[in-house]
């Protein structure tokens, strides 16, 4: 399915789905495995709709019951879907846009919704714009210095044929870094944007003695 051509065609109401730890940016790809109650819920209402959710950080407990949330998250299209036999779902979420909270609105779901505002990242319909060579020899130069503090290894093969959106995207969801620093990275404004941010990122874990454990970073 294609994403809609402009901004009206997008759900003017958001089921939420607030998830510590985790961003959905645009044409990254989201796997989850639902299995609360008030979750399964929205996503068979999703699959009875327009097949769209929204992925959002929480602030602070992220097991309290209605957390405060950011204010930015990313809206996707579930492009998978399969029930298991012990009741969970298994869905694959296909990063669309980021959205703004305007407010939370009342709801009668056992799920929350909100009000959307897409207009500040209308240009995430648009290629990326690419990184300079320079910013992405300075990416891939930190992130080398980064995985040996941290004690992961990676793919370099697969790190230097990447290309800028997938590696930097990629990076922004799978290294260990804080709710505010994942929230940093998903509301830069453009691909270079989030490349300086990251690099910053990990060169700042570095100064500051990183996390320890093996293990390998794909």
């Amino acid at each position: 399915m294609h994403p809609p051509a402009i901004l009206s065609e997008l759900p003017g109401r958001v089921r939420l789905f607030p998830l510590g730890g985790a961003i959905l940016l645009p044409r990254a790809i989201m796997p989850l495995n639902i299995f609360e109650p008030r979750y399964l819920a929205m996503v068979k209402d999703a699959m009875a709709g327009d097949h769209m959710i929204g992925i959002i950080q929480p602030k602070g407990d992220w097991k309290a019951d209605r957390p405060p949330l950011f204010d930015v998250g990313g809206l996707g299209r579930i492009t998978q879907y399969s029930e298991t036999g012990d009741g969970r779902i298994l869905i694959a979420l296909a990063g669309l846009i980021r959205f703004r909270i305007v407010r939370e609105l009342p709801a009668t779901t056992p799920y929350r919704q909100a009000e959307p505002d897409y207009l500040p990242f209308e240009s995430d319909w648009s290629p990326p714009q690419p990184l300079a060579p320079i910013v992405r020899a300075s990416l891939e130069s930190t992130l080398k210095s980064y995985l040996e503090v941290q004690d992961l290894s990676a793919d370099w093969d697969a790190v230097s044929s990447a290309d800028d959106e997938g590696l930097v995207n990629t990076l922004s969801v799978v290294c260990p870094l804080d709710s505010i620093e994942r929230q940093a990275l998903l509301e830069a404004m453009s691909l270079p944007e989030r490349a300086s941010t990251l690099t910053a990122l990990m060169t700042f874990a570095q100064g500051a003695g990183g996390a320890s454990g093996e293990g390998t970073l794909q």
